[in-house]
């Protein structure tokens, strides 16, 4: 079954491809864009945001944002908030913490993990895990300290739980940071790290997202080489799909449905007619089902989706959050 999947995943990098220079003229747009939907206390406002996550009762979303501005530093606010699903802020924690949170992933026992790809006054090149309350369960990496060791990371830029209670990071930011994917056992200790700056398969430039499939199999958003890598969770290669745009950002949901947004592709980045916005398919086969053109007031990193269907985005250089529900 699995060696079908991922020879159909392999093919699909060539049938697909060509609807980059077609653009998403025909595929459909099912969603509308709501405003002003999340709200918070005072005069706060929402900083540069690429993280977010849906918690496990399916409705709520966590976002892991900037403490307001495009880092941490200097900041008493805290960066990880949680919205009812009325978009109501219910929950905050991590001030002082971080230098710049990136992505981030709500686990299957309700445990909150924060990449920090920043780097500033000692702090940043770090993975933190909190408790649904906030109270810090567990660090990997070294504060303030880039490495491509078992204890350091340079710039990591997601953080995802398998089932199983694995851990794995996507370790690296582009240019001189690293460029591969660490893996550790449920307390933290390391197994494994696979990758290297480059273009061949199994290699990354920029591992900028993870996602995982019903069937375990770890989909990483390579954003540098403009595809998302498929691998097993031993870090074997199995397959890499073109057709999903230059993928800032990667969600899966429960029905395999594949969910990339795309915040960079121009005729510089990704040539060939690809337009910034969210790319909609099936996680089993590749095929795409739909397109949702980027937001006009920046471009967008993180999603996530809620058990209805309905999208949540961030605008890491426009500083705010989206939600999408179906027209």
């Amino acid at each position: 079954m699995l060696a079908a999947v991922v020879a159909a995943g392999v093919a699909l990098v060539g049938a697909y491809t060509p609807l980059s220079a077609q653009g998403p003229g025909p595929l459909p747009n099912p969603y509308s864009r709501i405003d002003g939907f999340f709200t918070l206390p005072g005069t706060r406002t929402i900083g540069s945001t690429a993280g977010v996550d849906m918690d496990p009762d399916g409705r709520s979303v966590w976002f892991f944002e900037r403490c307001g501005a495009a880092d941490c530093i200097g900041s008493n606010l805290a960066p990880i908030l949680k919205f009812d699903p009325s978009g109501h802020l219910v929950a905050s924690f991590g001030a002082g913490m971080f230098a710049a949170p990136h992505g981030g992933h709500v686990d299957r026992d309700r445990n909150v993990w924060v990449a920090d790809g920043g780097e500033r006054q000692g702090k940043g090149h770090q993975v933190f895990k909190f408790s649904f309350s906030g109270a810090l369960l567990m660090t990997l990496g070294r504060a303030g300290v880039a490495g491509d060791g078992p204890d350091t990371f340079s710039r990591p830029a997601d953080v995802l739980v398998a089932p199983g209670g694995d851990i794995f990071v996507a370790d690296g930011h582009g240019g001189e940071t690293n460029a591969r994917i660490v893996k550790f056992s449920s307390d933290g200790t390391f197994i494994k790290a696979w990758g290297r700056k480059g273009s061949g398969p199994g290699e990354v430039d920029t591992p900028h997202a993870l996602a995982m499939d019903s069937s375990g199999r770890l989909f990483v958003g390579d954003r540098g080489n403009s595809r998302i890598q498929i691998f097993d969770q031993e870090g074997t290669f199995l397959a890499e799909w073109r057709q999903f745009g230059r993928p800032s950002g990667l969600f899966i949901d429960r029905n395999d449905i594949l969910y990339s947004t795309d915040s960079q592709s121009d005729e510089t980045t990704n040539p060939g007619g690809w337009q910034k916005g969210i790319w909609i398919g099936s996680a089993r086969d590749g095929k795409i089902q739909a397109f949702v053109p980027d937001a006009p007031d920046g471009s967008q990193e993180g999603i996530a989706v809620d058990r209805d269907g309905n999208l949540y985005t961030t605008l890491t250089g426009g500083m705010a959050l989206r939600k999408y529900v179906k027209k």
